[in-house]
């Protein structure tokens, strides 16, 4: 009886894990150009990809995240340059007839706020950790406009976004975004693609609380239905429990 129930579970693991890999990979994949593309998750979701070159590293792909609400659009992230973020908001303006109101960077690197100056050029409102303006305001990077320091609720329409400062990690200012009605969440860099082998650069965060910040990650938001990193595919919240079995190691 033991094994029967166990083998029941077991396949319903399986399969819901098979049907969050299918409905990522028969996701709606658009290419604006050769250094941009979008993947609908959602009816009011979007990841936006971008290729740029890192020095040291070579052609690299980013993620950020597009929330739709009525005719609005708020940015997570923005591509790595000035030129790739005003292609995205061009695209998102003139294409999908979505203006674009807010943004909220994941932490201060420039594959999250790379494309800051030209979205406060247009008039664009930001809001961020208090340490990620701090930051900013140390290295002369552009500064977000508003800061929060554990936690902010913006309302742009009718989709609650809810940002959240969980410790850190991947740098010492990374936050999450969650789309309760879209069960979506940006984690952004502090979480890896379920095929990533390692952490990747933590030179700006903390290995010793890293694990603790996942592990809040997890336990607050265990109904993601959809977890967005920072760099590879979306997933679900596999891609969690995968990042923090890498910091075990």
């Amino acid at each position: 009886m033991t094994k029967t129930v166990n083998s029941g579970i077991l396949c319903i693991v399986v399969l819901l894990f098979t049907l969050t890999a299918s409905a990522q990979s028969n996701a709606k994949k658009i290419t604006i150009n050769g250094d941009l593309e979008i993947i609908q998750l959602t009816p009011n979701v979007y990841q936006h990809i971008s290729y740029a070159e890192f020095q040291g590293i070579g052609r690299f792909a980013s993620n950020g995240m597009i929330l739709t609400d009525g005719d609005k659009a708020f940015l997570f992230d923005t591509p790595p340059t000035e030129l790739l973020t005003k292609q995205l908001v061009e695209w998102v303006t003139q294409t999908m007839k979505f203006k674009v109101v807010g943004f909220v960077p994941n932490h201060w690197h420039i594959d999250c706020m790379g494309g800051l100056g030209y979205l406060q050029s247009i008039g664009v409102e930001s809001y961020a950790n208090h340490m990620t303006i701090n930051i900013a305001k140390a290295k002369n990077l552009p500064v977000p406009a508003h800061g929060f320091k554990d936690s902010l609720i913006l309302n742009p329409g009718k989709h609650e976004i809810f940002c959240f400062y969980p410790g850190a990690g991947h740098s010492m200012d990374n936050i999450v975004a969650w789309i309760p009605s879209e069960k979506v969440l940006f984690a952004g860099c502090m979480v890896k693609e379920i095929n990533a082998k390692g952490l990747g650069n933590t030179a700006d965060g903390d290995l010793t609380t890293y694990p603790q910040t996942i592990e809040k990650v997890l336990q607050k938001f265990p109904d993601a239905k959809i977890v967005i990193p920072g760099h590879g595919p979306a997933g679900g919240i596999e891609l969690i429990r995968h990042t923090k079995e890498l910091l075990m190691k």
